[in-house]
């Protein structure tokens, strides 16, 4: 059953008859109920929609993340779906149905402020994975304070540790603790995001790395 939020003039939520109303991003709508599909889908649709199911694994547990680190370019969309839709573009290689992903395309965040000098992800203690950098501070809208995004994760087991909290640009190094990964191989990501949320470094792959 729907319900009328302003008055009979206003939006509603619900459904009535084949009719769904909601309401996203401040924003009034509604649609007709989807049509149960009647014919077998086409090998194109089945390659997109196993390429989808792949970046969609990948990205899941990175949900809140993404919402933060590709807010930039969610016009109308959410940060999920932004990602989504630069990944699924450029980080899918092989052919039907054999389609992997190439980590080194993959963005855990997209922006125009610079990210940092000669980024480096490597293993030198057990359990624990060392990011190190040279500071760019005060080169195009790079600010001192901005916060590292470090991003790690799993195909093996298809999880991620992450920190969008991560130590200031000016410290040049950062350390996250990856027990649970211990003798598995991660793929590792690193960018930047300002004090307000507000500037985002597009990330850079730092690398397949075997935790120690």
């Amino acid at each position: 059953m729907g319900t009328i939020n302003k008055g009979i003039l206003g939006g509603f939520s619900g459904k009535v008859g084949n009719i769904v109303g909601g309401r996203w991003k401040g924003i009034d709508y509604m649609r007709s109920l989807g049509s149960r599909r009647t014919t077998a889908p086409t090998e194109k649709q089945k390659e997109q929609q196993m390429k989808f199911a792949l970046i969609a694994r990948f990205q899941q547990p990175l949900a809140n993340l993404l919402a933060k680190s590709f807010r930039i370019y969610a016009i109308k969309m959410t940060g999920m779906n932004s990602a989504m839709g630069y990944n699924l573009k450029h980080a899918v290689i092989g052919a039907y149905p054999d389609f992997l992903i190439d980590y080194s395309k993959i963005l855990v965040s997209r922006g125009d402020m610079p990210n940092v000098l000669n980024p480096l992800a490597e293993s030198l203690t057990p359990g624990k994975i060392n990011f190190s950098w040279l500071n760019n501070g005060g080169v195009g809208k790079a600010l001192d304070s901005d916060r590292s995004i470090l991003v790690a994760y799993c195909p093996v087991l298809q999880q991620c540790v992450y920190t969008d909290s991560g130590p200031d640009r000016s410290t040049e190094i950062a350390m996250l603790d990856l027990t649970s990964f211990s003798g598995l191989e991660i793929q590792t990501w690193i960018g930047f995001i300002s004090e307000n949320e507000m500037q985002v470094a597009t990330s850079v792959f730092t690398g397949a790395v075997t935790v120690m």
